[in-house]
């Protein structure tokens, strides 16, 4: 980790403008971050080429432009998911390869601070001070995800902003309050970007989708959710029971709460087999609890979905542990929400603003994919490069 902490006075300029000031950014330095890419656990296409694991600056024009930018800057980053997991690890270090990279072709330099929850990560209590800490500390910038009440947020990220602090919220559920840029560019948000993806439709609805699909419409389904109140869980149920909802011959039969957590997963598949012994899938909203439920069809000694019969057990997150989960055939699928794409999209979106000042999105989406035995090869080996990588800080 950089312990530098200096950085170049900058002038505050009053919302909404603040981001659409950079409308006239020099299109040398567009091109200039595009061409900046490791071809290795990279997901940025680039405009250069180069041999796998060597990162393209661009042109020299385009990397001594875009240097200059810098000016040598260090930015101070604060970095506070709901928990301290498995997938946000891999959301960090795929963020980490990123600024590698930039700071190897531009020379920015990094200051990162992570700081999680420890006890309870659902309520977000920990989450708003943390965050407060953030900003009486002077970070440039914050990327936060949270499970705090939505309008609490957004107050401690107005008071941030008005200190200086830049908000960019990240595998957040914003989609749940409507927001509407109709009027609005910032659609009533205190944060500069919003990287993630639709719960409701890149995540429930796809893992529906794909149950009714490997059943032909038909068939007892029970459910292993997060805790009762989630935003998460909101989003995913709504999305999962509209396509459920597409097959009259599909039922969900029974529900409980799994926590987020692989143990309490394992204990609500449990109680549920027991009452409902006849299903034909079990939907983990994300992917500890399906690696829970999966484990309880072993412990009940039940057969595994094999393509034509057992039971078929999918998930939500991509985790490497999942993916090992699929090919012994333990978990038949998972919804790879697509941490790698999502951690160096976050630190392209912080770049291009704090650094280049360009206007990004308020709302940016990653792909998603449903992974099964037939496209885990892939998928795996995108995430194991990108924990392979060589940013770290």
């Amino acid at each position: 980790m950089s312990q530098q902490n200096a950085s170049p006075t900058t002038m505050t300029i009053t919302r909404p403008w603040r981001r659409a000031i950079a409308l006239g950014a020099s299109a040398v330095l567009l091109a200039g971050l595009a061409a900046c890419s490791t071809v290795t656990g990279s997901t940025d296409t680039g405009t250069g080429t180069g041999t796998a694991g060597s990162t393209n600056c661009g042109s020299a024009d385009e990397q001594a432009a875009i240097t200059a930018a810098v000016n040598g800057r260090t930015l101070k980053v604060g970095f506070t998911p709901p928990i301290l997991s498995e997938f946000y690890t891999q959301v960090e270090k795929a963020a980490f390869n990123r600024m590698n990279e930039l700071e190897t072709c531009y020379g920015i330099k990094w200051e990162w601070s992570r700081q999680g929850a420890l006890n309870d990560a659902h309520s977000g209590v920990e989450a708003v001070g943390i965050v407060e800490n953030f900003i009486s500390n002077g970070f440039d910038a914050v990327f936060v995800c949270s499970a705090a009440p939505h309008a609490t947020m957004q107050e401690i990220f107005k008071a941030g902003e008005a200190a200086g602090v830049n908000f960019y919220q990240f595998n957040s559920t914003e989609e749940l309050e409507n927001p509407s840029q109709a009027t609005d560019p910032t659609a009533g948000l205190s944060t500069i970007s919003n990287i993630g993806y639709d719960d409701r439709w890149q995540s429930g609805y796809i893992a529906g989708q794909y149950l009714a699909k490997a059943l032909s419409g038909k068939g007892q389904i029970i459910q292993i959710l997060g805790p009762s109140g989630s935003d998460w869980t909101k989003l995913r149920q709504q999305g999962f029971e509209a396509a459920i909802g597409e097959f009259p011959g599909m039922t969900i039969v029974g529900s409980a709460d799994g926590g987020y957590v692989r143990d309490k997963g394992l204990t609500a598949a449990q109680d549920l087999l027991t009452k409902f012994p006849d299903i034909a899938a079990i939907y983990g909203e994300n992917e500890d609890m399906a690696l829970g439920a999966s484990q309880a069809i072993d412990l009940a000694g039940l057969k595994h979905w094999d393509g034509t019969s057992g039971i078929i057990t999918i998930g939500a997150d991509g985790l490497i542990s999942g993916m090992d989960s699929i090919r012994q055939g333990k978990l038949t699928a998972t919804v790879d929400v697509n941490s790698v794409d999502m951690g160096t999209t976050m630190v392209n979106t912080l770049f291009q603003h704090e650094i280049l000042g360009m206007t990004v999105a308020q709302f940016i989406s990653v792909p998603t994919v449903v992974v099964d035995k037939t496209n885990v090869d892939w998928a795996e080996a995108k995430i194991a490069a990108s924990q392979a990588g060589p940013g770290k800080y």
